[in-house]
């Protein structure tokens, strides 16, 4: 009796302290915005959202993909920062937010590219639309293809501006999704969207994106505004190694849309980390060969394995590598072998693949017959 209620006053106290050490994590903040979302930009995993499904306007965050596909276009070499586009009268007629271009005019790719990042210019959209597709529909359909291959499934694109039109929709979640591959895929094309300032034919004109004079931690990235959409913002920051992309739209004013976004990440960056678990060039074990010239073998991951976990919770991270069966060469470098499973508190939080570290050629006919009886040896005694 004693013995069984010394075991139970053990796992409360036991089960205590571990509730103890767990991080809390408070409710995230409410928001005043129609839509809005947070994202650990290594990871893509959701810290907090609220209607990021709901379709809305996207106003000029329509620009980021009009940027992705002008960097995408410059980095295969399809078309130059240097070349010159010719300024149609659809394009300098454009109301709205301008770049000040005219008709006839040649500028530069890159510097249209800084008139649609910095200065929100309609006109320089157009332009590069023209440039890129020959005409801005037809640009609107290779930006709903692109939308198509990041997976953003509930927007459809009909302009290169964010105009007003009907049909022009997305979602918070589709844009964090866009946010996150500008940032990824185009590095260097993402640095534009820190810059503050571009003067164009004598005209200096600020970014409206007011966190880049705020908080040095904000790197970029868009602004949108239309009557329908509301003032909207996307941005993203970096602390400690953490990059986090918000999503605000909805808002009631240029000056609600910077400070809503700072809560949302001010959250982020308090309560979250993102921790790298392993790199891809760590070799986690080695595994038995069999048939080869190489007894053994080094087993990693395919690329650096990152999750998002609560700050100061990396002891409820667990890794399991599970081997699909015995190995048998020959075996090429970086061929997959298995799997890597992530877990925290039980939930799986990456799968990643595991691959051979190093090739493992096939052995000679006398080291193979010899593999194989140890092989069928082994296996009879087991």
């Amino acid at each position: 009796m004693f013995k069984r209620l010394f075991a139970c006053l053990l796992l409360i106290l036991c089960s205590s302290v571990a509730q103890a050490d767990k991080p809390l994590i408070p409710a995230p903040p409410q928001l005043a915005a129609t839509a809005y979302i947070l994202i650990d930009a290594h990871t893509g995993q959701v810290l907090v959202e609220h209607d990021a499904d709901k379709q809305i306007p996207p106003a000029s965050l329509t620009k980021m993909m009009t940027s992705y596909i002008v960097s995408e276009e410059l980095e295969k070499g399809v078309i130059k920062e240097q070349d010159l586009v010719n300024i149609s009268e659809k394009a300098w007629r454009k109301g709205g937010s301008k770049m000040f271009v005219k008709v006839g005019d040649k500028v530069p790719v890159i510097d249209l590219l800084r008139g649609v990042i910095v200065q929100s210019g309609n006109d320089a959209s157009i332009a590069l639309a023209e440039h890129v597709s020959g005409s801005e529909e037809v640009f609107a359909e290779v930006m709903n293809q692109q939308a198509q291959r990041l997976g953003m499934n509930d927007t459809n694109f009909v302009n290169a501006t964010g105009w007003p039109a009907d049909g022009h929709m997305t979602t918070a979640r589709d844009l964090s999704k866009l946010a996150r591959a500008l940032i990824q895929d185009h590095p260097s094309h993402y640095a534009l969207y820190s810059e503050k300032y571009f003067r164009f034919n004598g005209i200096n004109q600020p970014n409206r994106n007011r966190l880049l004079w705020r908080d040095p931690a904000v790197d970029g990235i868009k602004t949108g505004h239309t009557e329908e959409a509301g003032y909207c913002l996307v941005a993203s920051a970096v602390k400690r190694g953490m990059r986090l992309i918000s999503v605000v739209v909805g808002t009631d004013s240029d000056e609600k849309r910077a400070a809503e976004t700072q809560k949302l990440l001010a959250y982020g960056f308090r309560y979250y980390q993102t921790h790298k678990v392993y790199g891809s060039n760590d070799v986690l074990q080695t595994e038995r060969v069999w048939g080869g010239k190489s007894e053994t073998v080094g087993i990693a991951v395919s690329q650096d394995v990152f999750v998002t976990i609560p700050r100061g919770g990396e002891e409820s991270i667990k890794a399991d590598l599970i081997i699909d069966g015995e190995l048998e060469a020959p075996l090429a470098k970086g061929q997959q072998v298995g799997k890597v499973v992530v877990t925290l508190e039980g939930e799986t939080v990456a799968d990643i693949p595991a691959v051979v570290a190093e090739e493992v050629e096939k052995a000679g006919f006398f080291k193979r017959i010899w593999d194989s009886i140890k092989r069928f040896v082994m296996g009879f005694f087991q």
